[in-house]
C-alpha cells in the first residue's frame, strides 16, 4: 500500500519502504496537497502554504515544476502496482486522489474517532488510541519551514495532546498506570503548561504509588504557570491535589511500558509553549531601522548595555528593560539601534520597533493602541483576531511574547504612562527604551536600568568625523577639527551634519566650515542641558544653505507635512514639481543628512530639523504658498484615497468631490491591491492629516475621513475610526457642511457598533446621519447607513427591524443604480426571511442577488449569497442542496482568502452532510473548520471553535448536534 506521511518527515512509503520526493520545498508542495486529498487545492493556496504572504515573483513555475516531479513519483508507484495514488489537475488548482486513510494524519484522526465513538471498551479505545500515537515517528512536517506549516504542526500537536490524555485515561481505568508515566513525562516536558496532560500523569504516579513523584509533579506545574502566565493551576489539577493528599497511595501496577507507544514520542527539541491562554504565530519580525554609518564612541553605553542583559541571563521570570535618556540630537537612537543590531542574534524570535514621537513638533505622539496594533500586525496577527480595547490588545500582544526571545525597542518615548502598555511581560524578552525624559518610574516600579548619554567625548567627536570624512583629512587640518568638535560641543547630530557638508564639498577647506561656525554665535557652546533646539540652527543653515534653490524650497515645504513620512508623490504634489524633479531633489536632500529615506520610496525627517524647516517656510514663504502648498497636497491625499476606495468598495461614495488644484498629481490605482496597498503605505499618514489639519481644510477633514472608513473598518482599526470621525464631526460642524456631518456620524456610529462599546450611542449615530442623508437627498449615504443598521439590529437578535433597514437599504441602492449594492442588500433581506422562517421569500431574494452578484463580477458577494443559500437550503430540509450551496461558498471563500468565512461555512456544511447522514463527510468539514481556527489562532473560548468542538464530541458520542 503506498502511505503519505506526514507526522515526521513528510516523504511516500511503499509498504514501509521510503520513497524519495526530492528537496524540502517539493515535500512542502507535497503536503499542501496531502492535508487536503481528495479535494482540489487551488495554486495560489498552494503557494501560500510554501511561500507565505510574500512569495518569489517566480512561485507560480516552481510549483507547477515540483507537481510535475511529484506526478511522476506518483506514476512510478501505480506502475508497480502498488495502488492508487494520483496528482491531477482541477479546476485552477491540484488534486492528489487517494483515500484519506493512506494519509498518516487522516489514519490518525479516524483512529481517534473510533476510540471516542459510543460503546467502545476501555481496553478497544486504549489499544486504538496507541495505534494513533503510534503513528507519528517524529516531528510533524519535519524540516518543512514557513508560516503555514508551523501553524500546522502546532494544530496536530494539540491533537496529539488530546489522544495522548484519552489514552492515558483508558490505560487507568484498565489498572495499568505503569504503561503511560514514561511517555507522559517525556510529553507534559515538550508541553509544560497543559494542565490536562499534567493532571493525567499526576493520576498514574498516584496509582502506581509513586504519590510524592505526583506531588513534586504539580509544584513543578504551578510554579511554571506562575513563571510563564501569571496563573495559578486550574480546578481539575487542584482537586487532582487535594485528592492525593488526601488518600494512600495505591499499589503499583508491574505492566512494562510496551516499547511501540516509547518510540511513538519523539525526542525532539522543546517546542514553543502552547496553551489555551495564548496562540502563537509564525512571523519573526525584524523592524530595526538601519544602523548609522560611521558609528563610534559610546563604547561605554554599549558595554553597559550588554551587561545588563547578561546579568539577567539567569533571572528567568524577569523582563529585562534599559532606558536610555538624554537630550535631543545626542544619539539615542543610533546608540540603541547600533547595540540592537549587535546583539540580534540572542532575539531568535524577532525585533519589533516603533518610533513613538513622544517629543515631535508636530503631530500627536503615538498612543499604546496605535503601536501595540502595529506590533500584532507584525507578528501577522489577522485583523478578525485583534480583539477591540486596549487592554484585550495589550493582552494577546504579550501572550504572543510568551516562551519566546524578542527584542523590543520603544524609541523616543514621551513618559512612563506611553511606555507601560507595550513593555514585553515574558521572561526571555528585552524592552530598550529611548527618552529625553529620565524614565526614573519605570525604575521604580518596574526595575528598569537607566543608562542616561552623554555628548561625545572630544575624542571621540574627532573620531566620528575621521570616519565619516577621512582620516587623512582630518589629521591634515587638526586645528579646525578641533574648532568645529568645540562649537558642536559633541553634539552627534551637529557633527553628522557638519560632515555631510563637508563630505559634499571636499574642495572647501574644513577650515572656511569652522570659521562658518564661529560666525554663527557659537550657539552650540551652551549644550549643557535643556533643549537644543535654537543651538543647532546655525548647523542647519550649512546644509540648508548649500542646496540647490529648488530642493531649499521643498525642504521647507516638508515643515508643512504632518508626518510621520511622507511618499514621492505627496512631496510632488506638495512643492507643486512633477515626480520626477521631486526624486531628483529628494536625492538632493537624503545626501545632505537633511533627510532619511527610511524605506525605499519614503521619506522622514529628524524632528529637530522639521522644526527648523518650520521655521524656515513660516520666514521665508508668504501666507498664500503656504496654503497654497497644503491644498495641493491635501488634494492628492483626497483624491487618491477617494480612487483607492472607490475600488476597495464597489459601492458608490456618497463623498463629492471638487477638481484637485493643479499640481495635486493624484494617484490611480488600477485595480483592488493597488488600491489596498496605497491605503496601508498612507494610512497613518492619513490620520495624521484628518488629525492635525488646519480649521481652513475641513472640507478634506471630514472628507479624508469619509473614504478612509472602509479601510479601517476592514482591517479592525475601529478606534482610529472613531477618532477620525469624532474629528470629522467638529470639522463638518464648524464648516455648517450637514453631508459632513451625516458622513461622520455613520462613521462615528460604524466605529462605536464595532467597538460594541455603546450600542445605544452607536445606533444614535446611525439615525442621525439617516436624517441628514434623508435632507440631503443621497440615496447612497442612506443605503450604507440602513445597510450597517440591518447588520446591527441581526446581531442583537432583532430580526424583523433588521429586515426592515434591510429592504429600505434596497430602495435606496435601486435608486442610486449601485448593482453591487442591491445584491448585498437582497442578500440580507434573504438571510433575515430566513431567520424569520419564510424560506420561499428568502430562496427567490437570495437568488436575485446571486444573479446581480455574478453580472458585476463581484466574488465576495457570490460567496456570502452561496452562504445564504446553503443556509436555506438546509432549513428546508433539503440537505443535499444544501450541501452543494456550502460547496461553491466553501471554493469561493478560499479563493478569496476569508478564512474565518470559509471556517464559519464549512460548520454549516458539515451539519448539512451531518443531516444527510454523510457523517464522514461531516466531520471532515468540522475538522477542516477546525483546523482553520487553528491557523487563525483563535482562542479555545472564541465560540466559532467551542461550537465546532462540541460537534465532534457529539459525533463521538452518538448524540444529536442540535
Amino acid at each position: 500500500m503506498v502511505d503519505v506521511q506526514l507526522l515526521g518527515p513528510v516523504e511516500l512509503s511503499v509498504r514501509g519502504d521510503a520513497v524519495e520526493v526530492g528537496p524540502p520545498q517539493r515535500r512542502t508542495v507535497l503536503a499542501a496537497l496531502a492535508v487536503d486529498v481528495g479535494r482540489p487545492v487551488a495554486v495560489d493556496v498552494v503557494i501560500e502554504r510554501v511561500w507565505g504572504a510574500d512569495p518569489p515573483d517566480g512561485a507560480r513555475r516552481a510549483v507547477h515544476a515540483h507537481v510535475t516531479r511529484i506526478r511522476r513519483v506518483c506514476e512510478r508507484v501505480a506502475d508497480a502496482g502498488e495502488g492508487s495514488l494520483r496528482l491531477v489537475r482541477r479546476s485552477g488548482g491540484y488534486l492528489l486522489e487517494a483515500r484519506q486513510e493512506q494519509v498518516d494524519v487522516y489514519r490518525f484522526r479516524q483512529l481517534v474517532d473510533r476510540a471516542h465513538a459510543t460503546g467502545q471498551t476501555d481496553r478497544a479505545r486504549a489499544s486504538l488510541l496507541r495505534n494513533a500515537l503510534g503513528l507519528w515517528h517524529g516531528e510533524p512536517l519535519a524540516g518543512l519551514n514557513g508560516q503555514w506549516a508551523a501553524r500546522t504542526r502546532e494544530a496536530w500537536r494539540r491533537q496529539r495532546v488530546d489522544a495522548a490524555v484519552g489514552w492515558t485515561r483508558a490505560e487507568l481505568r484498565l489498572g495499568d498506570p505503569g504503561a503511560v508515566t514514561g511517555p507522559l513525562t517525556e510529553l507534559l516536558g515538550e508541553h509544560p503548561l497543559v494542565e490536562p496532560l499534567a493532571e493525567a500523569l499526576m493520576r498514574a504516579l498516584h496509582d502506581a504509588g509513586r504519590s510524592a513523584e505526583a506531588l513534586d509533579c504539580y509544584a513543578t506545574v504551578r510554579q511554571r504557570l506562575a513563571e510563564e502566565l501569571g496563573t495559578d493551576p486550574g480546578p481539575a489539577l487542584r482537586e487532582m491535589y487535594q485528592a492525593i493528599l488526601q488518600s494512600r497511595p495505591s499499589k503499583p501496577a508491574q505492566r512494562p511500558v510496551p516499547p511501540a507507544l516509547v518510540t511513538a514520542v519523539p525526542d525532539a527539541p522543546a517546542l514553543a509553549r502552547w496553551s489555551s491562554a495564548a496562540s502563537r504565530t509564525a512571523e519573526v519580525p525584524a523592524q530595526l531601522p538601519l544602523g548609522v554609518r560611521g558609528f563610534t564612541g559610546r563604547d561605554e553605553e554599549l558595554a553597559r548595555l550588554s551587561a545588563v542583559l547578561a546579568s539577567a541571563g539567569a533571572e528567568t521570570a524577569a523582563v529585562v528593560i534599559s532606558a536610555v535618556s538624554g537630550m535631543a540630537g545626542v544619539g539615542k537612537t543610533a546608540l540603541a539601534v547600533h547595540w540592537a543590531r549587535r546583539v540580534g542574534s540572542a532575539f531568535p524570535n524577532g525585533q519589533l520597533y516603533v518610533n513613538l514621537r513622544g517629543f515631535g513638533p508636530q503631530g500627536a505622539a503615538v498612543t499604546p493602541t496605535e503601536a501595540v496594533r502595529g506590533f500584532l500586525d507584525a507578528f501577522g496577527v489577522r485583523p478578525e483576531r485583534v480583539p477591540p480595547g486596549l487592554d484585550a490588545q495589550v493582552g494577546l500582544y504579550r501572550s504572543l511574547l510568551a516562551g519566546r526571545r524578542v527584542l523590543v525597542v520603544l524609541d523616543n518615548a514621551r513618559d512612563e504612562r506611553q511606555v507601560r502598555p507595550l513593555l514585553p511581560g515574558a521572561a526571555g524578552c528585552m524592552a530598550l527604551v529611548t527618552s529625553r525624559n529620565r524614565l526614573t518610574g519605570l525604575a521604580a516600579a518596574e526595575g528598569a536600568d537607566l543608562l542616561p548619554v552623554d555628548l561625545l567625548h572630544p575624542a571621540a567627536a574627532r573620531e566620528m568625523l575621521a570616519n565619516r570624512l577621512s582620516a587623512g583629512r582630518v589629521a591634515a587640518e587638526a586645528e579646525a577639527v578641533g574648532d568645529i568638535v568645540a562649537c558642536c560641543a559633541g553634539l552627534p547630530l551637529a557633527l553628522a551634519v557638519v560632515a555631510a557638508r563637508a563630505a559634499a564639498q571636499p574642495q572647501i577647506p574644513l577650515g572656511v566650515l569652522a570659521e562658518e561656525l564661529r560666525e554663527a554665535g557659537r550657539r552650540l557652546d551652551a549644550l549643557d542641558g535643556g533643549e537644543p533646539a535654537s543651538q543647532v540652527r546655525a548647523v542647519f543653515s550649512w546644509s540648508y544653505r548649500a542646496l540647490s534653490t529648488d530642493a531649499a524650497r521643498v525642504f521647507r515645504l516638508l515643515g508643512l507635512h504632518p508626518g510621520p513620512d511622507a511618499g514621492l508623490a505627496a512631496v510632488a504634489a506638495l512643492a507643486g514639481v512633477p515626480p520626477e524633479q521631486a526624486a531628483e531633489l529628494l536625492i538632493e536632500l537624503t545626501r545632505g543628512n537633511l533627510l532619511v529615506e527610511h524605506v525605499p520610496g519614503r521619506y522622514a525627517f529628524h524632528d529637530l530639523l522639521r522644526v527648523y524647516a518650520g521655521e524656515l517656510v513660516a520666514v521665508h514663504d508668504s501666507e498664500q504658498l503656504r496654503r497654497a502648498a497644503v491644498h495641493r497636497m491635501l488634494d492628492h491625499y483626497l483624491h487618491t484615497a477617494w480612487a483607492a476606495d472607490v475600488l476597495v468598495t464597489p459601492q458608490p461614495n456618497p463623498v463629492a468631490l471638487a477638481p484637485a488644484r493643479p499640481g495635486a498629481n493624484p494617484g490611480e490605482p488600477t485595480d483592488y491591491q493597488q488600491a489596498l496597498d496605497w491605503f496601508v503605505a498612507e494610512y497613518r499618514v492619513l490620520l495624521e492629516v484628518v488629525r492635525g489639519a488646519s480649521t481652513g481644510f475641513d472640507g478634506h477633514v471630514w472628507r479624508l475621513a469619509a473614504v478612509l472608513t472602509t479601510f479601517l473598518d476592514r482591517h479592525g482599526y475601529w478606534q482610529a475610526l472613531a477618532a477620525v470621525g469624532r474629528r470629522a464631526l467638529e470639522a463638518a460642524r464648524r464648516k455648517d457642511d450637514r453631508a459632513g456631518e451625516a458622513s461622520a456620524h455613520r462613521g462615528l456610529g460604524l466605529a462605536l457598533d464595532r467597538l460594541e462599546e455603546d450600542p445605544v450611542q452607536a445606533r444614535g449615530h446611525y439615525l442621525q446621519a439617516l436624517e441628514l442623508f434623508a435632507a440631503l437627498g443621497s440615496d447612497a449615504g442612506q443605503a450604507r447607513t440602513h445597510q450597517h443598521l440591518a447588520r446591527m439590529s441581526g446581531a442583537q437578535g432583532r430580526q424583523q427591524q433588521a429586515l426592515e433597514h434591510a429592504n429600505r437599504s434596497l430602495e435606496h441602492y435601486r435608486a442610486v443604480g449601485d448593482r453591487a449594492g442591491q445584491s448585498a442588500a437582497l442578500n440580507h433581506i434573504g438571510w433575515v426571511s430566513a431567520q424569520l422562517g419564510d424560506h420561499v421569500e428568502a430562496l427567490a431574494r437570495c437568488e436575485q442577488a446571486l444573479a446581480l452578484a455574478l453580472a458585476t463580477r463581484d466574488v465576495n458577494g457570490q460567496a456570502h449569497t452561496w452562504d445564504s443559500l446553503g443556509y436555506i437550503r438546509y432549513r428546508m430540509g433539503q440537505y443535499q442542496p444544501a450541501v452543494d450551496c456550502y460547496r461553491q461558498a466553501v471554493e469561493l471563500f478560499l479563493a478569496t482568502g476569508e478564512r474565518n468565512s470559509e471556517a464559519r461555512c464549512l460548520v454549516w456544511l458539515g451539519d448539512s452532510h451531518h443531516s444527510a447522514h454523510q457523517v464522514g463527510a461531516a466531520h471532515g468539514a468540522w475538522t477542516r473548520a477546525l483546523t482553520i481556527t487553528d491557523e487563525l489562532g483563535l482562542r479555545d473560548a472564541d465560540p466559532l471553535r467551542t461550537g465546532i468542538r462540541h460537534r465532534l464530541r457529539l459525533r463521538r458520542t452518538g448524540g444529536s448536534r442540535r
